[in-house]
């Protein structure tokens, strides 16, 4: 059914975006400073995850909805060609995901001690 089609690509537009977000969001803290409680949280999740070898939940929800709408009845949609190679990696090993973990955590810290100098400076 194209519903479950639908609702499938949102979910892993989803969790495109918690991605994107889990990685970059701090630079939002720049502009909205609240933003602080619900990426830090966030990030946390997104290094567990992948450090522990665990399954985002979004993952099985949106193969569940691949599995409602009766599977790949058509060519690859463009979420399929293009967007989910930059999600599910076909080269995923432990030590990337390592390597993965270790990428959002230095990309915070960079974000998070640019915001710390510069509330330093406004003091």
């Amino acid at each position: 059914m194209m519903i479950y089609n639908v609702l499938a690509d949102m979910v892993f537009l989803l969790h495109i975006l918690f991605i994107v977000y889990v990685v970059f969001g701090a630079i939002l803290v720049l502009r909205w400073r609240k933003t602080i409680w619900i990426h830090i949280p966030m990030a946390i999740w997104g290094v567990i995850v992948e450090w522990g070898n665990i399954i985002c939940p979004l993952t099985p929800l949106e193969n569940h909805l691949r599995s409602l709408a009766g599977g790949a009845e058509y060519e690859l949609s463009f979420t399929e060609q293009y967007l989910y190679p930059l999600v599910y990696l076909e080269a995923l090993n432990r030590e990337l995901q390592f390597l993965l973990g270790i990428l959002v955590i230095a990309v915070n810290v960079l974000i998070y001690g640019f915001i710390l100098r510069k509330s330093k400076k406004n003091i």
